[in-house]
């Protein structure tokens, strides 16, 4: 199990990817590849589950870590849940799964979702609106968001625009108007005892973002997917006030590094007082483990 006080960060928001060489047939190779260029990343094809938990082992930071489920809107073959809970299982020292459904799967998505929080460790659940191709208030959904309140896990959902498409034709057929944190607000009044975590700053709508989290106390916000260097100048503000205890670090491993995304944040101008709580105790506050 986790050390949690010898470790010094966690890094909210991190993909798990399968072996190379899984997806030949179904373009997921060339959208990673694509991205990789697009992030700067430094490698052709994303690090497995294992490579993952040796990267953050030898950073000494702990990782959520979670696929994403896009196979109806996408085709991409989903890496399969109860997979990656077994391989986080064998590296259970420095991760923590989170599993991804697509919402559209309705009772049997939920059946899966309540399954793998009891059964298979699964301690939150990640969703991609825009991947996905669905509005997150979309009433379809409310089955699985249903069970994972019941769990009491968080859930955590990819908003703003997205690297996931980006410059390819069509932008791969991924469709922004999903991702609107502004549709999180519905959630967060008919789920308000589930956690709700708003991913990235959220161009073009981060004001919104802000808003939901400061008006809902179960909403926060990670601050992944963005070097520190490039946050916007109000989400500074509110992380060294009003939602300091909102904000966690997230990096969107493999396409930053950790590494990369603190020294950036090292250099930003957030509040000493504030880091601490932005780094690892949010996180813990949030996964219900004590400080």
């Amino acid at each position: 199990m986790i050390d949690f006080a010898k470790i010094r960060a966690i890094d909210f928001h991190t993909h798990a990817e399968e072996a190379c060489g899984c997806h030949t047939d179904d373009g997921y190779d060339e959208l990673q590849s694509t991205m990789a260029k697009y992030f700067g990343a430094p490698w052709a094809h994303p690090p497995t589950i294992d490579e993952t938990a040796a990267h953050y082992r030898q950073m000494n930071i702990a990782a959520v870590i979670f696929p994403v489920d896009s196979e109806r809107e996408t085709g991409y073959r989903r890496y399969d849940n109860y997979e990656v809970a077994d391989a986080c299982a064998k590296n259970n020292d420095i991760l923590i799964p989170f599993a991804s459904i697509d919402p559209a799967k309705g009772k049997l998505g939920a059946r899966e979702a309540r399954d793998l929080v009891q059964n298979h460790g699964i301690k939150g659940f990640k969703f991609h609106p825009t991947m996905q191709g669905f509005y997150p208030n979309d009433r379809m959904a409310y089955p699985l968001y249903e069970a994972i309140a019941e769990a009491g896990v968080p859930a955590l959902f990819h908003t703003g625009q997205t690297g996931v498409g980006s410059g390819m034709r069509g932008g791969n057929g991924m469709r922004l108007k999903y991702s609107n944190p502004m549709y999180m607000d519905d959630l967060a009044v008919d789920f308000p005892d589930m956690p709700i975590i708003l991913a990235h700053p959220s161009f073009p709508w981060q004001e919104e973002a802000l808003s939901v989290a400061q008006h809902k106390p179960n909403v926060y916000i990670d601050l992944s997917g963005w070097s520190p260097k490039y946050f916007p100048k109000i989400l500074v503000q509110y992380a060294n006030s009003i939602l300091k205890k909102k904000m966690l670090f997230g990096s969107d491993w493999p396409m930053i590094a950790p590494e990369k995304w603190l020294d950036a944040f090292d250099k930003a101008e957030f509040k000493d007082e504030v880091r601490p709580l932005i780094l690892k105790e949010n996180a813990m506050r949030l996964l219900g483990i004590p400080t």
